[in-house]
């Protein structure tokens, strides 16, 4: 049978879609499986391993296709496969699934994960309930149409099969068990057998530990599989809930929504931004719910260190000081607690999570200091199921974001602590959970982004920092916030060094009208703005005013000097250029263009997010990816050690140059992003970045970096020139001595495990070259920071 529906869209503000039918030729005896799955937890990887199980183990003919966003993780993914004995001439797209398997239970409250779903057909549900409770936690709608298509349910609660098993959040060897074990499509016990001998192949490299957590996870699915009855009728209060909430701003509501929703094929070419700039601040409309966990914070054992809030990626932990009239409306149960800092003084102080943005990464509760005295193990932070307080969260999170933001001229001092009062203007973004690269856009956000520029060099950064339909970079309650656009690889440096030549040209212009117009404008209001400017808060704050003033008195003025002036007064406030990419860019594709920049006398600052591997094209080697490490390109383990990138900057001379790592000591990091945007020329800060490419889990992502400073595998330092002029050695160490064998740091990350597995002997051989290599380093560091150099240290091997 082949049928078709044609329809069309003239409204975008009330999408509505008719039903779908295929225009294939089905089968009675072909499995059409959609799975719906959340990025980063292995749906889409568990999806393809099926495919090759049976596509290249039986005779059946298989088809799969893959629906995703560029997300990097934490987006919804749909992913497509038919198998069946006959070969198949059909569209991608399943539109009459015999099988529906939704891997995120939230998804049912949010998308309609069974318009696909064909009579008789069967649901294949993740849910973190029991089995008597799941039917009433689905939404009413989904429980009509599993009546209505007489399909059958099936749950499993599949995080917990995979925490049990030591999985983490990867839950697609459960849920592929499971596929195999209600479909039909092979029998049950050939079907463990080759799912087990896919997961020798995948993971075999990674050591015989991963490969037994996974086969623990197989073991363990059917035990705990259930049919759940479907009964005769609806029932329950749970309703799906709008993709974005009715507050949105109306383009948010009209085209970003209908993007979220997966129906942005139907928007015409006309809803559309005709000049391709889109709105900022959109990702707070997603609200994504991921985590199964949130943190929740306890003011009686809190210290006010504030480090939650400067390791969260996503900036979904903040704190905030306010005053205590603030609280009048507050809801009950609020939590906050005098502020003890010397700003500030007779202000309430909250810790917040937002729950509907968290993504459970659980770094700010492995990072908290503060422990309950009477019982160590209680800290002020502590990871806690989402669903029972996620409503009350919501609220309190609601309240707190009401809260007045802490005034920027009232700090006296910048530090770890201090910077997390400040407004983020890099927040909820859709990079990985426990993502490294995230805290230090975040905080440069805090520091400049009122005022900050922002050329980003494709790659992560570019991918979670705007990829459509929402964006991070958001704006604070005066409307200022983050400029940001993309470049490529290539030459993402020269292109933002061009904004810095054209923000340079319109200032010079822009004085020089004021110059001109001079007793026209008053000369008091002229003096002000040809004046130097103050970089402190107050003085950006005075100069702000001064521009104003400026435009009020150029307010109706038709000459041409006065118009252009108008246009270009914005000028006249510093801006902060920052040039932004990974170690591809930096280390390797956009070097050339990179020295160029820093060669030059112009105030540009280049952030270099550094995860040693090229993590968004799939993890191929960089000139960063260090010696041992295994990577594409590089699967035996590199051969060759890390480029120093710092010590090529420092030897031009005028530039400032920092290595920073912010889980090793947070203070640095603040103190190297200030002085490297109040340096006068060209700036390089190489921010050491976890990431899920090197292979363990990233709520131990401070730890990690703890270990790298210590071995001598990330030595912290700021070299700044202006320090020569005061008879001082430029360079600053930051980290002590290396204490520990590189060794010590690698063996935590399966990045290193796997090219030891491969071959032990040649990674001791590599082992003993990369301590010999971080000594020798160490010792050019020391002489440039004029210190005494150590010892010659000894080595296994011949250099």
């Amino acid at each position: 049978r082949s049928r078709f529906t044609v329809g069309i869209v003239d409204d975008v503000t009330n999408l509505s879609l008719p039903p779908r039918e295929p225009l294939v030729l089905e089968h009675t005896d072909e499995v059409r499986a959609v799975f719906w799955g959340l990025g980063s937890d292995g749906t889409v990887g568990a999806t393809k391993n099926s495919i090759k199980i049976i596509g290249e183990g039986t005779p059946l003919h298989a088809q799969g296709y893959f629906v995703y966003d560029s997300k990097k993780a934490g987006a919804v993914t749909v992913s497509h496969l038919r198998f069946g004995p006959r070969p198949i001439r059909a569209p991608y797209l399943i539109q009459s699934a015999t099988f529906v398997a939704c891997h995120q239970f939230d998804f049912l409250a949010k998308y309609d994960v069974l318009e696909t779903a064909a009579e008789g057909s069967t649901l294949l549900l993740n849910a973190p309930l029991e089995p008597d409770e799941v039917w009433a936690a689905i939404p009413r709608e989904a429980q009509e149409t599993l009546i209505e298509r007489k399909m059958r349910l099936f749950a499993i609660d599949a995080d917990r099969v995979a925490r049990d098993a030591g999985l983490g959040g990867r839950i697609n060897t459960v849920m592929q068990t499971c596929f195999f074990a209600l479909s039909g499509v092979l029998p049950r016990d050939e079907a463990i057998a080759r799912i087990k001998a896919a997961i020798e192949t995948s993971y075999g490299k990674r050591g015989k530990a991963v490969v037994e957590r996974n086969f623990a996870a197989v073991d363990q699915s059917l035990a705990l599989l259930h049919e759940i009855p479907v009964p005769a009728s609806a029932g329950g209060a749970v309703r799906r809930r709008p993709i974005v909430s009715e507050e949105a701003p109306s383009f948010v509501q009209k085209v970003t929504a209908v993007i979220m929703a997966g129906k942005g094929d139907a928007l015409p070419v006309s809803a559309f931004p005709v000049d391709g700039t889109w709105p900022t601040g959109t990702a707070r409309w997603e609200k994504r719910a991921l985590a199964d966990e949130i943190p929740i914070w306890d003011p009686a054992v809190c210290i006010q260190c504030n480090w939650c809030a400067l390791v969260c990626p996503h900036a979904a932990i903040r704190t905030k000081v306010y005053p205590e009239r603030a609280l009048e409306g507050a809801p009950d149960g609020f939590k906050q607690v005098a502020w003890k800092g010397p700003d500030f003084a007779g202000s309430r102080y909250t810790v917040q999570v937002a729950p509907d943005d968290c993504t459970g990464c659980s770094l700010c509760t492995t990072v908290c200091p503060a422990k309950d005295k009477s019982n160590p193990r209680h800290k002020a932070i502590e990871m806690q199921p989402a669903r029972p307080v996620r409503e009350q969260e919501r609220h309190a999170y609601d309240a707190f974001l009401a809260m007045p933001e802490a005034p920027r001229d009232g700090l006296s001092r910048l530090n770890a602590k201090t910077s997390q009062l400040l407004q983020p203007l890099f927040e909820y973004s859709g990079a990985c959970a426990g993502c490294g690269e995230t805290p230090y856009l975040k905080l440069l956000s805090q520091l400049f982004g009122d005022r900050a520029l922002i050329a980003n060099a494709t790659g992560c950064s570019s991918i979670y920092g705007g990829n459509l339909p929402t964006t991070p970079w958001a704006t604070d309650a005066e409307g200022r916030g983050p400029a940001w656009a993309n470049s490529l690889f290539e030459d993402n440096a020269e292109f933002g060094f061009g904004i810095r030549l054209a923000v340079d040209a319109a200032r010079a212009e822009a004085l020089r009208l004021v110059g001109e117009l001079g007793p026209s404008l008053g000369d008091e209001l002229a003096a002000t703005l040809l004046a130097p400017e103050d970089d402190s808060e107050a003085g950006l704050a005075a100069r702000r005013a001064a521009v104003e003033a400026l435009r009020a008195a150029l307010a109706g003025r038709t000459d041409a000097p006065a118009r252009r002036l108008l246009e270009v007064a914005s000028a006249l406030v510093r801006r902060s250029v920052w040039l932004v990419g990974g170690d591809g860019w930096a280390y390797d594709i956009g070097y050339g263009g990179l020295d160029h920049v820093l060669g030059q006398d112009r105030d540009v600052n280049a952030l270099v997010l550094d995860t040693e591997v090229y993590s968004n094209t799939g993890g191929q080697q960089s000139k960063a990816t260090p010696l041992g490490a295994a990577a594409k390109f590089a699967m035996a383990g590199k051969a060759t050690g890390k480029k120093d990138l710092g010590l090529e900057a420092i030897s031009l001379g005028h530039v400032y140059v920092a290595r920073v790592a912010f889980g090793a000591d947070m203070n640095q990091a603040v103190k190297a992003l200030h002085e490297a945007e109040s340096y006068p020329g060209p700036s390089l800060v190489i921010a050491y970045s976890p990431c899920i490419a090197h292979g363990y889990d990233l709520r131990h992502g401070v730890e990690q970096q703890q270990l790298a400073v210590k071995s001598g595998a990330w030595p912290l330092y700021r070299f700044d020139p202006r320090r020569s002029e005061l008879g001082l050695p430029p360079l600053q160490l930051d980290s002590k001595d290396p204490s520990i064998p590189i060794a010590t740091y690698q063996r935590n990350e399966t990045r290193f495990r796997m090219a030891e597995t491969l071959d032990p002997e040649r990674y001791r051989r590599l082992m003993a070259r990369a301590d010999q290599e971080a000594a020798d380093r160490w010792a050019v560091y020391k002489y440039l920071a004029g210190l005494a150099i150590p010892a010659r240290q000894s080595s296994e091997e011949p250099r």
